[in-house]
C-alpha cells in the first residue's frame, strides 16, 4: 500500500490527506523522502555541464518535493497536535534533517557549482527575481559553512545536529511543564472571576479530568484569572507556576539547554569568522548590527521606563485602599491595572468580552481583506488534522488564490502561542502552485467563544501573515511570502491589527453574542481610548525580553544565563513589578530554535514600520484606501523576499521610517 505523505494528493485544492495519514506513516515517508533528496541534490553537484542558474540554482529550487510534503505535515501536528510517538518522532527526526541540510551545505562539488554561478553573475542576464536567488542561495551556503573544510567543516556538522535535538527538548520540555500544571478551584475560590473565566476554568477542568473548575498555564486562561481574582493567594501560586516553566528541576529544565545551546551558537559563529552570535546573525537583516538594534530598544526603553514606574505608583495606591501593605508584586499588577482601567475608562471587560466573539473576529478579518484586496472566503468542508480546525477556499474575481485553515483554540496537545505557517508556498516554478496557510491560536473554547481584545488583536496579527502568504506572486518558493528578513517579517502582521481598531469595523463585527446588538458607540469610544492603556507594562516587559536576547548573543556566551538575565535586567532598572514577557526556561522564541535569536527586537523593528505604514492610509483616503491598499500589495505583501526589505519599504512609503510614529502609537511620545 503507498504510503499516503507520499502518494499524489488527489484532494481539494492539493490539501494533504490528513484523515489517511498515521503516525506509523512518518518514519518510512521520511526516510524515503530523504533517499529521494539526496538523489537529487548528488545528480545536481555531479551534473557534467557547466554550472549555469538554470542547471544549478533553479534546480535546487526544484528538489525535495516530496521532503516537503512529509514536513510540512509532520511539523504541523507536532506544534498544534502533539502526542508521546510524534514527540518521540520529533527527537529523532532533529539530528536526521540536522545531518541532511548539513551534508548539503557541505556538499563541496555543489557549492562549488553556485560559487561559479555567482562569480558569473554579471554575464548572465538574470531578472532581479533571479539574482536576489542567486544571492541568497550563495550567501546561505556560506553562512551554513559551505566554505568550511577539514576538522571545523566536521566541528560545524556537529554543532547543528546537537542544536536541533536542543531546540526539539526545549520546546517539549516547556509543553511538558504547561501540561502538567493546573489548580484547582473550590467554588469559594472563584470570587472576583467574571462569568467567561469560571466557564473557561470549568471546561479546563474537564479536560484535565478534574472534578470542578482549574487554572491551567493556558495564556487563555491565566491572563484573566490574574485579572479578575480577589484571591492575591491564588494569583501569587497560579503566577509563580506560570513563571517557573522550564525552571522547575528534573527532566523538563530548560536552563542547562539554555546554556549549552548560547554556547554552540557562540562556536557557530567564531567557526565562521564572526565576533559572536549576534553579528553573525544581524549580519542579514535590516538592523544590521548589535549597536543599531539596542539603540533602538533604549530609545523606547526609556520613556516606557518612565510611564511603567508613573503607572506603578497609581496601582500601589490602588492596592493601598484594599488593606495591602508592602510592595506591588507581579501577581497583582493586572488585577490592579484591570481596577484601574474601570474606573480611567469605565471598561468592564466582562461586559466588553461578549462583543468579541470568535466566529465575528473572523468575519471582521476576512471583510477587511475583502475591502483591502478584494479576496473572498468560502468554507471548505475537509478532513484536517483536528476536529477544531477549519478550512475556507479564497478566490479573488472567482480566482482561486489559496486555503487558509484557522486552529483556533487551547488544547493540552498544542504548543502555547500563536503563529502562522504555510503547508504549501505559493511559487510558479517548478509547477505553479497556491499557498495552503494556517493560523493556530490559544483561544479559550466555548458556546459561543469569546475573545478578549487582545486576544481579537491577536487574531488580526496571525491574519497579517496569512495575507503576506496569501497575496504572494513570486517565481521561487524560496523567496516566496514570509521568507523575508526577520526583523521585516512582522510588518504586514503588526500593520494588519490596525484594521481592528478602526470604529467602521468594530461597530459592524463587534457584535453582542447573545443580543446580537452592535456595540453601543459609547462603549467602542472607550475601548479605542484605552488602547494604549497599560502600555508602559506592555512596552517594559517586551524590551526587557528583547534586551536579554540581544545580550545573550553579543559576546560571549554566559556560562549561567540565568545569571546574565538578573545582570542585563540589573542594568536598565527592569521594575520590581514587571517581568520579562518570556523568561530564558520559556524563551522558545529564541531557545526552540535559531529563528528569532538575537532577533527578538524584531517585533519593534517592524512596529517602527507598521506605525508609519498606516499613518501613510491615514494621510491618504482612510484606513481602506484604495490607492495605498494596491501599494502594500505590489510592494510588499506580493514581493515575498524578492527584493531587499529596505528597498521595499521605500517603494511603499517613499522612504525610510523613525521611531516618532511608533511612540505616538504606543501612548509613549513625550
Amino acid at each position: 500500500m503507498t504510503n499516503p505523505l507520499l502518494a499524489e494528493w488527489d484532494t481539494p485544492f492539493g490539501i494533504a490527506p490528513f484523515d489517511r495519514i498515521s503516525d506509523d506513516d512518518f518514519t518510512p515517508a521520511l526516510q524515503e523522502a530523504l533517499v529521494a533528496h539526496r538523489a537529487e541534490i548528488d545528480a545536481i553537484a555531479s551534473n557534467a555541464d557547466a554550472p549555469t542558474f538554470a542547471n544549478t540554482v533553479e534546480a535546487l529550487e526544484a528538489s525535495g518535493q516530496a521532503l516537503d510534503n512529509v514536513l510540512s505535515v509532520f511539523f504541523t501536528v507536532a506544534g498544534a497536535d502533539s502526542n508521546p510517538a510524534r514527540e518521540a518522532l520529533q527527537r529523532d527526526f532533529s539530528p536526521e534533517l540536522a545531518a541532511h541540510q548539513s551534508a548539503i551545505s557541505g556538499n563541496e562539488a555543489l557549492f562549488a557549482r553556485i560559487a561559479a554561478v555567482w562569480e558569473a553573475r554579471d554575464a548572465l542576464d538574470l531578472t532581479q527575481e533571479q539574482a536576489r536567488v542567486l544571492m541568497l542561495s550563495h550567501r546561505g551556503f556560506v553562512r551554513a559553512g559551505a566554505a568550511l573544510t577539514g576538522d571545523a567543516a566536521e566541528r560545524m556538522k556537529e554543532i547543528k545536529a546537537r542544536l536541533a535535538v536542543l531546540g526539539t527538548q526545549f520546546t517539549q520540555n516547556l509543553l511538558a511543564d504547561e501540561r502538567a500544571w493546573f489548580m484547582p478551584l473550590d467554588e469559594g475560590d472563584l470570587t472576583g472571576l467574571p462569568d467567561f473565566v469560571t466557564d473557561t476554568a470549568r471546561a479546563a477542568g474537564e479536560e484535565k479530568g478534574a472534578d470542578g473548575p482549574v487554572v491551567t498555564l493556558s495564556r487563555s486562561l491565566i491572563v484573566p484569572f490574574l485579572q479578575f481574582s480577589d484571591r492575591r493567594d491564588l494569583r501569587e501560586k497560579a503566577f509563580r507556576a506560570w513563571e517557573a516553566r522550564g525552571a522547575n528541576g528534573g527532566e523538563t529544565d530548560n536552563r542547562a539547554i539554555a546554556a549549552e545551546t548560547l554556547a554552540l551558537r557562540e562556536e557557530r559563529a567564531t567557526l565562521l569568522g564572526y565576533d559572536n552570535f549576534a553579528a553573525y546573525k544581524l549580519e542579514t537583516e535590516m538592523a544590521k548590527t548589535p549597536g543599531a538594534v539596542r539603540d533602538l530598544l533604549m530609545s523606547v526603553w526609556k520613556p516606557a521606563k518612565a510611564q511603567a514606574d508613573a503607572d506603578a505608583e497609581v496601582l500601589t495606591a490602588l492596592m493601598r485602599e484594599d488593606g495591602v501593605n508592602g510592595a506591588l508584586e507581579p501577581w497583582d499588577w493586572r488585577y490592579y491595572a484591570e481596577k484601574r482601567r474601570a474606573a480611567e475608562h469605565d471598561l468592564d471587560e466582562a461586559a466588553l468580552k461578549p462583543y468579541f466573539q470568535l466566529d465575528r473576529m473572523i468575519d471582521a478579518a476576512f471583510d477587511c481583506a475583502n475591502r483591502l484586496f478584494g479576496l473572498e472566503f468560502a468554507p471548505l468542508d475537509v478532513p484536517l488534522y483536528h476536529p477544531d480546525c477549519r478550512a475556507w477556499e479564497v478566490t479573488r474575481e472567482g480566482k482561486h488564490v489559496a486555503v487558509f485553515i484557522g486552529d483556533y483554540f487551547a488544547r493540552g496537545s498544542k504548543r502555547s502561542g500563536a503563529w502562522c505557517s504555510a503547508m504549501r508556498a505559493q511559487a510558479k516554478f517548478p509547477r505553479a502552485q497556491a499557498p495552503v496557510v494556517i493560523n493556530v491560536c490559544n483561544f479559550a473554547k466555548a458556546d459561543p467563544a469569546l475573545l478578549s481584545y487582545d486576544d481579537a488583536r491577536t487574531l488580526f496579527h496571525e491574519f497579517g501573515h496569512a495575507l503576506h502568504q496569501m497575496l504572494s506572486d513570486v517565481t521561487y518558493e524560496s523567496v516566496s511570502g514570509t521568507s523575508v528578513a526577520r526583523d521585516f517579517v512582522e510588518l504586514p502582521s503588526q500593520l494588519y491589527e490596525h484594521w481592528l481598531d478602526q470604529p467602521e469595523v468594530l461597530e459592524q463585527f463587534a457584535t453582542h453574542a447573545r443580543t446580537g446588538e452592535a456595540m453601543p458607540r459609547a462603549m467602542l469610544d472607550k475601548v479605542l481610548a484605552a488602547a494604549t492603556f497599560d502600555m508602559g507594562f506592555q512596552t517594559v516587559e517586551y524590551i526587557a525580553s528583547a534586551l536579554v536576547d540581544l545580550e545573550f548573543h553579543d559576546g560571549a556566551a554566559p556560562a549561567d544565563p540565568m545569571a546574565r538575565q538578573a545582570e542585563v535586567l540589573s542594568s536598565i532598572g527592569m521594575p520590581q513589578a514587571i517581568r520579562m514577557r518570556h523568561a530564558t526556561p520559556q524563551f522558545a522564541h529564541v531557545f526552540a530554535g535559531d529563528g528569532y535569536s538575537s532577533a527578538y527586537y524584531s517585533y519593534m523593528w517592524s512596529e517602527v514600520m507598521d506605525a508609519d505604514a498606516f499613518a501613510a492610509f491615514e494621510e491618504a483616503g482612510g484606513a481602506f484606501d484604495a490607492e495605498r491598499a494596491e501599494a502594500l500589495e505590489a510592494h510588499i505583501l506580493s514581493t515575498g523576499g524578492s527584493r531587499d526589505p529596505a528597498e521595499l519599504y521605500t517603494a511603499f512609503r517613499g522612504r525610510l521610517p523613525g521611531v516618532d510614529a511608533l511612540l505616538k502609537g504606543r501612548g509613549l511620545a513625550a
